[in-house]
């Protein structure tokens, strides 16, 4: 066996593991290393296909002071996240958004169908709490005299913190957060403080528990600091929680409109048709121009489809109409590989090579131009998708979604385009 036929099996283990993993199913349970794991193999569909809830929120600022406002917005964006990924909600989006003065958070919600519940969940204010620990006293003979069973509630609350910051240790660079009470909350805080030390001190937003760091000493002043293995984005993080519960952020709801699951399925069948008819005209195209070569191409985009089904169903991929677009678009970008390279064959055998050196030939020729398309678009597909945050760009679900599936389109087909197309021509078109 060659190498050719070697790598010929790789693929078609490859689709048949992709073929598998597209058959309709809705999970995926599997042992390894005598470990259970389960996946969901539902294809996850966006707010435009599925239906569900978009809802326009209002952040009141009137008493947040103005260099504060930034912060507040981000944490109650944080907060409602938050909330939403405990109701349950798939693939939920939140975007911010700041114009004359006015401070909106956008929230859709695909498949949410209690309106009120929702309202009533993502519409109310953070409520932050300290809470110190609870002991249950253990039998003698245990090596320990007592064990924490829970937490109870203080009088020490988000509105005695004044403000919460990420800074660095001065001996090691860690990042760690600082916390800035009011006059009132450093009292309260110190008496806390004496009552725990060496106990763990649990901070609780919304009944939800975000940290709970040890108290080494009593803590005066009303200045703390807050440390641990933090990564720099976990210390954001937690800042974040801490001051959307220490912000009195409220939240109303400015509009709200439901989208039925009858136009997300209209829309589904009218896409599904669209691309099927796209697809079988490439395909009798390449076909008919290029003859056995187009034949292999088109077999190669078959494979690129299943392998692409596969990745969503994996990731997973959440699907919108722009999502759609992107898988369509990039199934142009794999069929464009597969013209540059039979044409620059053509070129070859005109010059009088045989019919393999200019195969060889053609592919290596097509390389470079393939290479710096893709790499031009990917550019594209990664400043949509906006994977830093950039504030300036402000991209909405729907574009990240388009860019997201064209950019791994792109990936795919530079696979089957170049190495399954390459493999199929060595191997079958003698």
């Amino acid at each position: 066996m060659n190498r050719q036929q070697k790598i010929l099996l790789g693929i078609i283990a490859i689709v048949l593991v992709s073929l598998y993993l597209d058959l309709p199913k809705t999970s995926l349970d599997f042992h390894l290393l005598g470990q259970y794991f389960r996946r969901d193999l539902k294809i996850k569909q966006g707010l435009d296909l599925q239906g569900g809830l978009q809802v326009v929120l209002q952040a009141e600022m009137k008493d947040i002071a103005e260099d504060r406002r930034d912060t507040a917005l981000e944490a109650a964006r944080n907060v409602i996240e938050r909330r939403v990924n405990f109701f349950g909600v798939t693939e939920p989006t939140l975007q911010t958004s700041k114009s004359a003065g006015q401070y909106r958070i956008v929230v859709e919600l695909p498949g949410v169908t209690d309106t009120e519940q929702a309202l009533s969940l993502i519409g109310q204010t953070a409520r932050l709490d300290f809470r110190e620990p609870v002991f249950e006293e253990l039998p003698p003979e245990s090596t320990a005299s007592a064990q924490i069973t829970g937490f109870k509630e203080t009088d020490l609350t988000g509105k005695d913190l004044e403000q919460a910051a990420v800074t660095f240790d001065k001996n090691t660079s860690a990042p760690q957060i600082s916390l800035k009470f009011t006059d009132e909350g450093a009292g309260k805080f110190e008496e806390v403080t004496k009552r725990n030390v060496g106990q763990p001190l649990a901070i609780f937003l919304d009944d939800q528990i975000i940290s709970a760091p040890r108290v080494n000493e009593p803590i005066s002043g009303g200045q703390a600091v807050i440390t641990g293995q933090f990564s720099l984005a976990q210390a954001k993080n937690l800042a974040i929680q801490l001051n959307a519960g220490a912000l009195p952020v409220p939240i109303t709801v400015l509009e709200q409109k439901s989208i039925g699951a009858t136009l997300g399925q209209d829309s589904v069948r009218k896409s599904l048709v669209a691309g099927i008819v796209g697809l079988f005209l490439v395909a009798f195209f390449m076909i008919a121009y290029y003859g056995r070569l187009g034949l292999l191409a088109t077999v190669g985009l078959v494979i690129y489809g299943l392998i692409t089904l596969a990745l969503y169903k994996l990731i997973p991929v959440t699907l919108t109409l722009a999502g759609m677009a992107g898988f369509l678009l990039s199934i142009g970008m794999a069929v464009d590989a597969n013209i540059l390279i039979f044409e620059k064959i053509k070129e070859e055998k005109r010059v009088g090579k045989p019919s393999l050196a200019a195969m060889e030939s053609g592919f290596g020729r097509a390389w470079d131009s393939i290479r710096d398309a893709n790499i031009c678009t990917l550019i594209t597909c990664f400043v949509l998708f906006n994977p830093l945050g950039w504030s300036f760009l402000n991209t909405s679900g729907m574009v990240r979604g388009f860019a997201l599936t064209l950019g791994l389109g792109i990936f795919t087909s530079l696979f089957t385009g170049v190495m399954v197309t390459r493999t199929l021509i060595r191997v079958f078109y003698k």
